[in-house]
């Protein structure tokens, strides 16, 4: 699906079935460097169970026309209008209020635009998060100088030591090849822009500590990018928080457990 957020073209996937605005709507919300692609089960599973699904790709990603935009205020912002742009908050009505799924700099930008649009957001939930989420000058310098490098380093980093070996539940499926390959597709610079954006992200703490709708956060027990002990600390912020951790994965959860994953988004979202 296509739509014009801002004066510029924005792609997102819609699951394998036509938007239908009456329907409650979701919103998946991908991470550094990643694309629409990484929520391939769950934006399909929602979409064929009563849900008008929209797994976007951020402005200067995949598909999406733009330069990347370079704060998460901004990103936020640009889900405020896509929400706009789709009628969510429209009436007062709990269904056309949007649940917000993000992952890693996704759930910083699902965060801050709950914050920002409560009328639109319903619930969200937050996906390998961390708040604050510090990139340090080792990954931040190779993103922009060498960023092949970078990109190796987050895909060690991504992984559990199992993920690292294979297991993933698709025979066949290397989940370190797909995930360099889907990194490697981005555009020159988006690495160091979103990592840069992560890293100078200051009101994450303020924002979960105002927030007023039900949210998730969902950590692997391994992840090495975004700590799970941080994760918790997020948890405690947000009144009324639900913390699951899946045990033995990592920081790329839904490529490692994907059912792990939907079921947990399955019980939060269609309660």
């Amino acid at each position: 699906m296509e739509l014009e957020i801002n004066g510029q073209r924005a792609y997102a996937y819609t699951g394998g079935k036509p938007f239908e605005p009456t329907l409650p709507r979701v919103v998946f919300i991908h991470g550094a460097e990643n694309d629409h692609s990484v929520w391939g089960l769950q934006s399909r599973w929602f979409a064929h169970h009563g849900f008008a699904v929209l797994a976007v790709d951020l402005p200067g990603h995949g598909r999406s026309d733009g330069a990347p935009l370079s704060s998460i205020e901004a990103l936020a912002d640009w889900i405020g209008a896509l929400l706009e742009k789709v009628g969510a908050g429209d009436t007062a009505s709990d269904v056309s209020r949007a649940a917000l799924v993000g992952h890693s700099m996704g759930s910083l930008t699902a965060l801050e635009c709950a914050f920002r649009f409560p009328q639109r957001v319903g619930r969200i939930a937050l996906v390998g998060t961390a708040v604050p989420m510090p990139v340090s000058d080792a990954l931040l310098i190779p993103a922009k100088e060498k960023e092949a490098k970078a990109i190796a380093m987050i895909n060690t980093w991504s992984h559990s030591p199992r993920g690292t070996m294979g297991g993933n539940t698709v025979p066949g499926m290397w989940m370190l090849g797909a995930s360099k390959r889907l990194m490697e597709r981005q555009k020159p610079g988006v690495l160091h822009n979103d990592l840069a954006a992560c890293n100078a992200y200051s009101h994450g703490l303020e924002a979960a500590a105002a927030l007023t709708c039900p949210a998730l956060v969902l950590a692997g027990s391994r992840d090495m990018m975004t700590s799970p002990k941080v994760a918790a600390k997020l948890a405690a912020t947000i009144p009324g928080a639900k913390l699951v951790t899946l045990d033995g994965v990592g920081h790329a959860l839904m490529a490692e457990n994907p059912d792990g994953v939907l079921d947990t988004l399955r019980g939060f979202i269609t309660t």
